[in-house]
């Protein structure tokens, strides 16, 4: 009896410690990834729209201070009545432009102000180490050894 009670008690306290609601900046973080998933998915969908077409690119980070701005653009950017896709990702954005400037407004740190990077961001390691193993898959073909060649080498 006390091993049961033992567990139902030891239950309970993982259940409470997994309910603690998210922070601000949980909360910020998981809704940028949750819209640059929905931008994603818009953006590799076929057919794509010609309003999806003309929507700004978007790449968040959210410790960078233009992103307020890029969040701003995005929104108001052309409707796009015919994708319900593209009004709901608006919401999220308006969403988390609204958390980020009002409610989690001191508990966010801007590391830089660099727009640049919010254009043009970094390759992911992982996209640029695939990059390198095709181009050095290339390299012989673009020299070919011959027999002879072959031979001495090895």
């Amino acid at each position: 009896m006390k091993r049961l009670f033992g567990l139902v008690v030891l239950f309970s306290i993982s259940l409470l410690a997994n309910a603690a609601p998210p922070t601000c900046y949980s909360r910020m973080l998981n809704l940028s990834k949750e819209i640059m998933d929905s931008f994603n998915t818009l953006q590799n969908e076929e057919p794509l729209e010609p309003c999806v077409e003309g929507l700004p690119r978007l790449y968040l980070d959210i410790h960078n201070y233009c992103v307020l701005a890029k969040l701003r653009d995005f929104v108001a950017s052309p409707r796009c009545r015919k994708v319900t896709q593209v009004g709901a990702l608006k919401d999220k954005v308006r969403k988390l432009y609204t958390i980020m400037n009002s409610f989690c407004r001191r508990d966010l740190v801007f590391l830089s102000d660099d727009c640049e990077a919010l254009e043009n961001p970094i390759q992911a390691p992982t996209t640029v180490r695939s990059q390198v193993r095709s181009e050095l898959k290339e390299v012989p073909k673009m020299f070919p050894m011959t027999p002879a060649a072959k031979t001495s080498s090895g």
